[in-house]
């Protein structure tokens, strides 16, 4: 690495004069991302990276009478990139993202953990941008007996250093004077290979010019790591930090219980029930709330603004109510529910113990190609897929981040009990509740088998490595930290897959509302003799292989695309008789929607019934969960992505359905 970014003093300084940028760059759990929240508050955006799924923040920050924008990047340990997350904080130090470097770096050290930090530091002189430093944990450093001198490190790195407690905002304001004089000055690191690197404004920046094997190649990639480790143990020496810690220290008397083979197990399994019961028991009552808000007084309002202009029962108002509204109704209903899951990672992560859960569920997780961090997401997922692929962000690994996203959807949420409990107990009535077991137990083995084949897939980019981890001290969460991350990303999910959710909901209301018979007027039209119908009509073919081949079972698919919960509701409404008690067995065997569908399946499957109905089942528990999992999904993927896993999950939906119909049918 050169200091070619030296070059080109006026222009850059032009730009330093408008609207300079500062990028954040640290190790994982060092405050970073802290940091960045005490500058930036609530002036964040969220993006990713182009061509990539890796988030990137970033903030306006009001320092030294000017507007600063700041960048937080992923956390790393190195710039020798070994996945998507490391590439991008090397393309983000070398101008490949939006075509500019930054004016500033910003590298956040753990006093706790100097001699990891150092080795990034070291790194990072070889980059040849202007660069401060900021000292974190500080005070976690003496608990630990570890006392770092600021000024003494300023000394041996040649660039300013300053010490900031981010989540008790302390340091601040030493911070922003810094970065002013950094702007003005351009302080440049010196690292293992500088002599004297402090440049002036427009200056260049002095480097051993000795020749050395190129970076590029193996043995220039390992002399330049010997030459960065011999300078941490260089600087860490002349720090007074080069002796082992031998105090116990409060998190590793914790540790010894959360760490523990069978009490850290018994606590991991008890934090992921709790997960589970949040994304069900606790944010049902808010999500009903906030989608009856939208459904009542909102709706009540658009009526009446409609009535007011002549429009009262119009194909508008129905496009209005039935269509806008209901998407907004659906996107309103689940922000809540992805505040209390972001606000659960968000406490789980600030704390320390999110590192601790990985590592116990590693081994378990190995199995699939994926490490421990993947099991957060996947548990949730049996709660509902929503929070569950947002939950996937906090895995730091880009391929593992993907595998675990296309896996999410296979696990049964809660929405698809009501499907499960009306067939099971419409068709098998003596074994309701053995077949929906059977309905999650093979929930359990389409993600093993499908956590297989990608493994296999992604091999190179999910290969079994040693799960690294840096196991931070336990802290106690600071609220308003916690609460601004989770209402970030809860508007992040609002801007990105809401309107998705919208438009898609928007689209099957125009396949509802346009009649193809009848006579009927637009937005006025019985379900029977809708667009609706017919394409369902169209589609039915295609499952006679199943032995569903009803309108009335593939209408019902698609509403299930838009929420599994309005299957049972589809079926009633398609059958025109009064849906069943909710989650009741016995109202779902004696019904007239039971007794309609047994007639129906038996006729569409020659006599089969119970074949189809366990296939019909089986595609439910297959194909895309929702359009809101869909927005998602698209969301934390991408479209192509997205459009491939949909319509990959759709065939094997289909090719399971089928063959437990045919195999059915000769037992």
């Amino acid at each position: 690495m050169s200091c070619s970014h030296c070059e080109g003093g006026d222009s850059r300084q032009a730009a330093i004069a408008t609207s300079p940028n500062i990028l954040l760059v640290g190790n994982p759990n060092v405050g970073k991302s802290t940091l960045f929240n005490r500058l930036t508050g609530a002036k964040q955006t969220i993006r990713n990276a182009p061509g990539t799924t890796v988030d990137l923040s970033s903030g306006g920050w009001r320092a030294g009478g000017r507007s600063i924008t700041v960048m937080d990047s992923p956390g790393t340990y190195s710039l020798l990139a070994k996945s998507a997350d490391e590439q991008v904080v090397t393309d983000l130090l070398t101008c490949d993202i939006d075509d500019r470097e930054p004016d500033l770096v910003v590298a956040v050290l753990d006093a706790g953990a100097m001699s990891r930090s150092l080795y990034l530091l070291g790194q990072l002189s070889k980059v040849g941008l202007p660069t401060i430093v900021v000292l974190t944990m500080v005070d976690m450093a003496k608990a630990q007996g570890r006392v770092i001198d600021a000024e003494a490190l300023s000394a041996i790195v040649g660039v300013p250093v300053v010490v900031a407690d981010p989540r008790h905002g302390t340091g601040i304001d030493a911070l922003e004077q810094a970065v002013k004089t950094g702007l003005e000055v351009r302080p440049r690191l010196l690292g293992p290979d500088a002599k004297a690197c402090t440049c002036g404004t427009g200056g260049d920046c002095c480097q051993d010019t000795a020749t050395k094997p190129d970076s590029t190649t193996l043995e220039g990639m390992l002399e330049e790591a010997d030459d960065v480790f011999a300078w941490v143990e260089l600087v860490s020496a002349r720090l007074g930090q080069d002796q082992p810690i031998i105090e116990t220290t409060r998190s590793d008397k914790i540790d010894r219980v959360l760490l523990h083979p069978v009490a850290g197990v018994a606590v991991l399994l008890g934090v992921l029930w709790l997960l589970f019961e949040l994304t069900t028991l606790v944010a049902t009552p808010i999500m009903d709330w906030a989608e009856g808000f939208v459904a009542g007084p909102v709706t009540d309002g658009v009526t009446w603004l409609t009535g007011l202009v002549g429009m009262s029962g119009s194909w508008f108002e129905s496009l209005l109510v039935d269509g806008i509204l209901a998407g907004i109704g659906v996107v309103f209903s689940f922000v809540p529910l992805m505040f209390i899951m972001f606000l659960a990672l968000s406490l789980l992560e600030d704390s320390g113990y999110l590192a601790r859960a990985a590592l116990l569920a590693d081994r378990l997780m190995r199995a699939i190609g994926l490490d421990g961090r993947a099991v957060l997401p996947l548990i949730v997922g049996f709660g509902c897929n929503l929070p569950a692929l947002a939950a996937t962000k906090t895995l730091p690994n880009s391929a593992h981040r993907t595998v675990t996203a296309l896996l999410v959807p296979l696990t049964s949420c809660t929405a698809r009990l009501t499907v499960y409990i009306l067939i099971a107990a419409a068709f098998f009535p003596n074994h309701a509740g053995i077949v929906v077991f059977l309905m999650y137990l093979g929930s359990v083995v389409l993600v093993i088998l499908a956590g297989l084949l990608l493994k296999v897939i992604f091999k190179d980019k999910t290969a079994s490595e040693p799960l690294f981890l840096v196991l931070p001290n336990y802290q106690t969460p600071r609220l308003g930290t916690v609460l601004m991350d989770a209402g970030r990303r809860a508007l992040a999910f609002l801007k990105g897959a809401g309107v998705t959710i919208v438009i898609m909901l928007t689209l099957m209301w125009g396949l509802m509302a346009i009649p193809v018979r009848g006579g009927h007027e637009i937005g006025d039209v019985p379900i029977e003799d809708s667009l609706y119908a017919a394409t369902a009509e169209a589609v039915t073919p295609i499952f006679e292989p199943a032995g569903f081949g009803d309108w009335h079972a593939t209408a019902a698919l698609m509403t299930g695309f838009v929420a599994k919960e309005t299957v049972v509701a589809s079926l009633a409404q398609s059958y025109q008789v009064d849906e069943p008690e909710e989650n009741s067995y016995a109202d779902a065997e004696g019904s007239d929607l039971g007794s309609r569908m047994r007639a129906d399946f038996d006729a569409a499957s020659g006599g089969h019934g119970g074949a189809a109905a366990l296939a019909f089942l089986v595609f439910v528990l297959a194909y895309t969960p929702c359009v809101a999992t869909f927005a998602e999904q698209k969301r934390v993927l991408g479209w192509k992505i997205t459009s491939i896993a949909f319509m990959t999950q759709i065939v094997l939906a289909w090719l399971l359905a089928v063959a437990v119909f045919q195999i059915g049918t000769l037992i």
